[in-house]
């Protein structure tokens, strides 16, 4: 383990059926992706309940990756588009977000991407065990009060789920501009015997995967700190 470590933080409520998300919706939807709601998300939804394929989705797919909580679709779509053998599934409750989204997916002409305008968990359930290649969870709602820190998304039952979908040698990246999200997520990952962290050195952290696709929340800088890269492997 590298001897300068994001610091360590103390447990809290481990996670249930609260919401991690905080608002659904903002402003106003621009006319242009309001009107994609209505011809493009029903051909590129993620289909309610039943169980959830990705073979029967996207037969050729090399590989399927996840993203929970894609903000406005700009990584989700990027890597959609530097990987088009590879399906995306990408869950969002902020509807704004999914309108923006539908824009790049539509924008790209991209095929290769499913989208879940709601909690990613109930979605993770439904996937067949060591389907997924990537899950990924970038910049995700912080809940920084101790009182609020249940509902964040990293809990040890979160974890145990994304083991399960994910192939041996699968990965899950955590991005997060929080010290304290940061620390929260290492101490719980480091206790689950089926996920190994890849860091060896301060760089591993410090220094974006070169896969990595900035976002429009990154660049805000809302944080405490410069953006932290938690890179795991399934074991």
């Amino acid at each position: 383990m590298p001897k300068s470590q994001p610091p360590s933080s103390a447990d809290s409520p481990t996670w249930g059926p609260l919401r991690s998300f905080g608002r659904i919706k903002s402003r106003t939807l621009k006319p242009a992706q309001a009107a994609l709601f209505e011809t493009l998300l029903p051909a590129i939804a993620i289909a309610e309940d039943g169980p959830l394929d990705p073979k029967a989705i996207m037969p050729g797919a090399r590989e399927v990756w996840f993203e929970i909580g894609f903000g406005g679709g700009e990584h989700l779509a990027a890597q959609a588009a530097a990987h088009p053998d590879a399906l995306m599934f990408g869950c969002e409750p902020f509807l704004n977000g999914v309108g923006s989204a539908l824009r790049h997916i539509d924008q790209g002409g991209l095929k290769n991407v499913r989208v879940h305008g709601g909690d990613a968990r109930p979605v993770l359930e439904r996937l067949p065990d060591a389907s997924l290649d990537r899950v990924m969870v970038l910049f995700p709602d912080p809940w920084r009060k101790a009182r609020h820190q249940k509902r964040r998304l990293v809990q040890a039952e979160t974890l145990a789920e994304f083991c399960r979908v994910l192939k041996p040698g699968g990965r899950f990246r955590f991005v997060t501009d929080w010290k304290d999200y940061a620390a929260w997520t290492l101490e719980r990952a480091l206790k689950e015997p089926r996920l190994r962290w890849l860091a060896t050195a301060a760089d591993d952290w410090r220094v974006p995967p070169a896969d990595h696709v900035t976002t429009r929340y990154e660049e805000k800088k809302l944080g405490d700190t410069a953006p932290i890269f938690l890179e795991f492997e399934r074991v």
